[in-house]
């Protein structure tokens, strides 16, 4: 019976370490989502304005707004569309390639980005249906989560391979698939959901990254999408530390269950040991010898023969043929209590 190897407990400990680093990640969704459903949610209008010069430090610390995008000045015009402008413009090129892992023995698909610039022109907020109302200035809307932007346009350039080509890849472990070029925008005119700290600073609302560690959102969905999304993901590390949690459950048990089987194992060793103990102690007694007398080739059941066979699958030499044959059935070894499949004849020259 072997111990619980190395392998088991490391599964247990990186199933331990990844339950609570989930547990951790879910309780800060949950209570992200949680704080989200709970914010008060203002329309643009000025309403808005007499109710931050009303607040304490004409600060609302958590607020959600809805409204259109409206450039203060100048726009970003897109580099590939004709008359697609916007407020934040991000490039990226990303080159995909296959890579040869001398492990598995076989290509792996692999990305990477060469390339990467974020342009962004001041903007406000304005009511959705842009009547007469007021304008929210966003301040530091790239650090801001959910910015999902729009991708206008995207390209794939295929890398030309010669034969030359071909070998080299092979020779070197990489063979480049191509390069693809994407342009994503946050488009004048388009509707988004901000969620942060509130500020009426010089006549001027600016909604800003909050304090307190909330989230700052801007995001193209509607609000109850938005929700709906941080729940969502709250449930998905919610189910991941179920996973991991019984998966370290399991294999904790079965750690235990091989220990007490071991110790169950042992605790007959020691009995076993014991009752042989006793057993040639009164055998000694019969025969009217001490164990310096005994052959050490003797027979460890009647100390008399010479021990001549092998126990398998157990591998002991203890016994002589006569008191193997003597065994009950099912026949056992007499050290280690394995059952005896068969044995094999030992001759001593």
């Amino acid at each position: 019976m072997e111990t619980p190897g190395q392998p088991l407990c490391f599964v247990a400990a990186a199933g331990s370490l990844l339950t609570a680093a989930c547990w951790s990640l879910y309780r800060r969704k949950r209570a992200a989502a949680r704080q989200l459903q709970e914010t008060a949610k203002f329309p643009l209008d000025q309403s808005l304005k007499s109710v931050l010069s009303h607040a304490p430090g004409k600060c609302l610390p958590y607020a959600v707004i809805e409204g259109a995008v409206n450039p203060i000045k100048e726009t970003l015009n897109s580099q590939f569309v004709d008359g697609c402008k916007g407020v934040i413009q991000r490039l990226v090129l990303k080159e995909y390639k296959m890579v040869w892992n001398r492990t598995t023995h076989i290509w792996n698909d692999c990305e990477k980005i060469i390339h990467q610039r974020t342009n962004t022109v001041p903007f406000d907020l304005v009511p959705p249906d842009y009547n007469p109302g007021v304008s929210v200035r966003v301040i530091k809307p790239l650090e801001s989560s959910e910015l999902n932007l729009e991708t206008v346009f995207e390209k794939f350039h295929p890398a030309a391979q010669t034969f030359t080509d071909i070998i080299g890849h092979y020779l070197s472990g990489e063979r480049p698939k191509g390069i693809q070029e994407t342009e994503e925008m946050l488009r004048d005119k388009d509707i988004i959901t901000g969620v942060g700290e509130l500020v009426l600073d010089s006549n001027v609302i600016k909604l800003q990254p909050p304090k307190q560690g909330l989230q700052y959102y801007l995001s193209r969905l509607d609000f109850d999408s938005l929700v709906r999304k941080q729940e969502s993901k709250a449930k998905l590390w919610k189910i991941l530390t179920l996973v991991f949690g019984i998966i370290t459950c399991a294999t904790l048990l079965f750690i235990l269950r091989r220990q007490y089987k071991w110790y169950k194992m042992e605790q007959e060793q020691s009995r076993l040991q014991r009752e042989m103990s006793a057993v040639k102690k009164q055998r000694l007694q019969e025969l009217d010898l001490t164990e310096d007398e005994v052959p050490q080739n003797a027979c460890a059941i009647c100390l008399t023969r010479d021990r001549s066979c092998v126990f398998l699958e157990c591998g002991h030499v203890c016994s002589c043929m006569a008191c193997y044959e003597a065994l009950p059935i099912p026949k056992k070894c007499p050290i280690c209590r394995n059952v005896i499949s068969r044995i094999l004849p030992l001759y001593n020259s």
